[in-house]
């Protein structure tokens, strides 16, 4: 057995939280991953795996008391806009529903510190404003407020149960692990950057999906950080949590926007090639402009 204190990762095995487990594991922290492997990659964790459900109390229960759990970094959720407008029982039955058994599995085992993977999805539509952490939360699609929701059960478990809990609100993930073992793999890609990297190549189509809002180039406007630093700044709260820190609200990004098209051109400047695409309409409950408050 190790002395290393144990957290469990929620949703480990995929993107993020692979990233993150890494970083934990250099931290000088024991990563026990807790996934139903539904999205997420066996091969993506390198340390304990709990093959499980969030809604099964059960399958929870047995997880803390097995690894004797110190705190949770929490990124299981579903994650599409598209689909959550389409299909938002999903959302809410996953990502609210889900994220209340982990807490009730977190208080009936003494576990009171939590770290929670946000989104910048909760603040809506904010035209082109900056976003520092006070903006109001108005989110315009049932992921961002299937999130929003989350981080205010968050906010009720601090005051009423003494939890210490960060929400940790960023953007658009990018890039991958320096060492290339773990990155954006997805049977239906999604994603920007690998999904334009997969067109150059001829493996699918590329769309933009609207050219129409009220951007420099018509195009959506976001913040894109690196997954390593998402991770970095994760373990950096769950340092925070262990000196007593109470937790709460904070934006992760760089303070800088790039729009579809920008990224585009940035990827012709490297590859030397156009990538191939179309032009479609706007999706529903895309907002123009996401992008963090360096200043906050």
């Amino acid at each position: 057995m190790t002395d290393r204190p144990t957290v469990l990762v929620t949703g480990g095995a995929g993107y993020i939280g692979s990233h993150a487990c890494r970083a934990l594991t250099a931290a000088g922290y024991q990563p026990v991953v807790y996934d139903n492997l539904s999205t997420g990659h066996r091969s993506f964790v390198a340390g304990p795996l709990v093959t499980g459900d969030l809604l099964d109390g059960a399958a929870l229960a047995r997880a803390f008391a097995d690894h004797k759990v110190k705190a949770v970094m929490h990124f299981a959720a579903a994650s599409l806009v598209g689909e959550s407008m389409t299909d938002p029982q999903k959302y809410y039955i996953n990502n609210l529903q889900g994220t209340l058994s982990l807490l009730q599995a977190m208080r009936n085992a003494g576990c009171h510190r939590i770290v929670f993977s946000s989104t910048g999805a909760v603040y809506g539509n904010a035209d082109s404003k900056e976003l520092p952490e006070d903006f109001p939360c108005a989110p315009i699609n049932p992921y961002g407020a299937s999130k929003w929701m989350i981080e205010r059960m968050l906010a009720d478990y601090r005051a009423a149960y003494g939890f210490g809990a960060f929400c940790l609100r960023y953007f658009n993930a990018s890039g991958a692990d320096p060492a290339g073992g773990i990155g954006e793999l997805r049977d239906n890609e999604t994603h920007l950057i690998p999904r334009a990297m997969m067109a150059l190549q001829g493996h699918v189509d590329f769309a933009v999906f609207g050219d129409d809002y009220d951007t420099p180039d018509g195009t959506a406007i976001r913040d894109y950080i690196h997954v390593t630093d998402l991770a970095a700044a994760h373990v950096a709260a769950l340092k925070l949590l262990e000196q007593g820190h109470a937790g709460g609200s904070f934006n992760l990004g760089t303070g800088s926007g790039f729009s579809v098209r920008e990224i585009l051109g940035a990827i012709r400047q490297e590859t030397g090639r156009e990538v191939p695409h179309t032009v479609k309409p706007r999706r529903a409950g895309d907002p123009t402009y996401l992008v963090a408050d360096p200043s906050a």
